[in-house]
């Protein structure tokens, strides 16, 4: 495990499970049939094994088990190149992206397995993100027929905020990675509570949680806006 990861204080083990909280609120939000039928789809679970990988591995610093956090972030990303691809798609092109995008996520993962070089799982984590953006802009300016305008606007400022919160994180957690043995000092220096607050990688999974559970939220908004012109078709 690298460094930053080996020592976790009490309130970043909390942090780290951020994740799951957003992906729960959703599952028994509005529109849940109790416990036992929640609100499921592939964001939701996606957003839920980040934040039980994410937990799993820091629980036990196992080396192999950073895996897990690590996959579970593709997962994520994976989630999200899904639903904005297939948005306005007809059906079979739909089941072709979604088959292509397993395909293509199962083979990284393959591959990473085999050549475990962290430079790999960043290039496919913020590649992904660049194509969510570039597929939203589409979806809410240059698709035909267009989506409300007024609607497109509300969740073209909602999906930037989103985005820019993600990649504060993704950068707080570059950060925590290059100088990890800076941060250590600096955490022993000041103590706690004040340690928590330079603990990067633990706020790199809370801001994570935020941006991709709002982008999810505007997701599923576009679905339903879909729903509602098929209805009037």
């Amino acid at each position: 495990p690298r460094l930053a990861d080996r020592e976790l204080h009490p309130c970043p083990a909390r942090l780290i499970v951020s994740p799951a909280y957003y992906a729960l609120r959703y599952m028994y939000g509005p529109g849940s049939r109790g416990i036992f039928s929640p609100n499921v789809d592939f964001m939701s679970v996606a957003l839920l094994f980040l934040g039980l990988g994410s937990f799993v591995f820091h629980a036990s610093l196992r080396a192999t088990l950073e895996f897990a956090d690590e996959f579970a972030m593709l997962g994520l990303v994976w989630s999200m190149l899904q639903v904005s691809f297939t948005a306005r798609q007809p059906p079979a092109a739909a089941r072709l992206i979604t088959v292509g995008l397993a395909v293509y996520f199962t083979s990284f993962i393959a591959f990473y397995l085999q050549s475990p070089q962290i430079i790999y799982q960043v290039i496919a984590f913020t590649s992904s993100i660049f194509l969510v953006l570039l597929r939203s802009q589409y979806l809410f300016h240059r698709i035909r027929p267009a989506f409300p305008e007024a609607k497109t606007r509300d969740w073209n400022v909602r999906t930037w905020k989103a985005i820019v919160i993600c990649l504060v994180g993704y950068g707080l957690w570059n950060i925590d990675l290059e100088f990890c043995a800076q941060l250590r000092s600096l955490r022993h220096a000041v103590g706690l509570p004040w340690a928590w607050a330079l603990e990067l990688h633990g706020w790199w999974h809370v801001l994570t949680a935020i941006g991709a559970s709002q982008f999810m939220d505007i997701a599923r908004e576009v679905r339903h806006e879909e729903s509602l012109e098929a209805k009037k078709q």
